[in-house]
């Protein structure tokens, strides 16, 4: 039986180097002269902190890391936007969580439409991925193809491919 993963992962390092990068543009721009503005990454709770002035600098931040992010090929849907805390004085706060994994109604709308293309394969859902499963690789490549066409507002990949 051939099988492959539908999962939702960033590089961890990736995402460093794009959120390191991001830093060093927002410290060389001419509007940022001056500015407070910083941008950390947790890695272990995979949260970017960004702290700045006012909003249009909240902005500006916000767009040249998803410009990083594109050029290190990771996929800026995965960032999850909270809403803006005012810290001491007048600055700006914003913590933007990473999501991994693929949560539940992701997972099951992708096995309904798995299940609605009457194609012989058998999907299910295994803690934050879904495994599909089926005799002929052509089948299998015929899931992806159809998972690739839908919208998910989830970046997903295809890992493990037997």
């Amino acid at each position: 039986m051939a099988s492959f993963d539908i999962v939702n992962k960033v590089d961890a390092q990736l995402l460093d180097n794009s959120i390191n990068v991001a830093r060093r543009e927002i410290l060389n721009r001419f509007d940022f002269n001056g500015s407070k503005s910083e941008i950390t990454l947790d890695k272990k709770g995979m949260l970017i902190n960004i702290l700045t002035e006012d909003d249009m600098r909240m902005e500006s931040i916000i767009n040249v890391i998803r410009q990083r992010m594109i050029k290190q090929n990771l996929n800026p849907l995965c960032l999850d936007f909270g809403k803006e805390k005012y810290a001491s004085g007048f600055m700006v706060r914003k913590d933007i969580r990473v999501k991994e994994g693929i949560d539940k109604d992701v997972a099951r709308k992708l096995i309904k439409d798995i299940k609605d293309s009457k194609l012989k394969v058998q999907a299910q859902m295994m803690d934050d991925q879904v495994r599909v499963t089926g005799k002929k690789i052509d089948d299998l490549q015929e899931v992806i193809a159809l998972i690739r066409s839908g919208s998910y507002d989830l970046p997903l990949q295809f890992v493990n491919m037997k």
